[in-house]
């Protein structure tokens, strides 16, 4: 089960900390990720994490800018995104893979997802 929460507006150049309580993800060697839509775009692969040794993965576009996260002994996924940019506005889902490995960050190689939480950056 995926259960996001922490979205919200804000303006540009601020600061929100996504969270997902992921259980039977975070404490074992999985991939767990945050895909995010845009009104009117395909998702696109934001970040995702190995939890079996904290590899992390972040699309181009939110490098050095996002920071994906996991605490094992809350079965929970962060993503804090700092010096948000309106083009950051989107539907953010958590998303889960039962695999030790992942060949990407796209959308399609996660079969688990969260209702998502709406982020609006003005």
């Amino acid at each position: 089960q995926l259960v996001e929460s922490g979205g919200g507006s804000v303006q540009a150049g601020g600061s929100v900390r996504l969270s997902c309580v992921a259980s039977g993800f975070t404490e074992s060697g999985n991939y767990v990720a945050w895909i995010r839509q845009a009104p009117g775009e395909g998702r696109e692969g934001v970040a995702s994490i190995y939890t079996g040794t904290d590899r992390t993965y972040y699309a181009d576009s939110v490098k050095g800018r996002f920071t994906i996260s996991h605490d094992n002994t809350k079965n929970t996924l962060y993503l804090e995104m700092n010096s948000l940019k309106p083009e950051d506005t989107a539907m953010y889902t958590c998303s889960g893979r039962y695999s030790s490995s992942c060949p990407g960050l796209g959308a399609a190689y996660f079969g688990y997802w969260g209702q998502g939480t709406q982020v609006t950056v003005s």
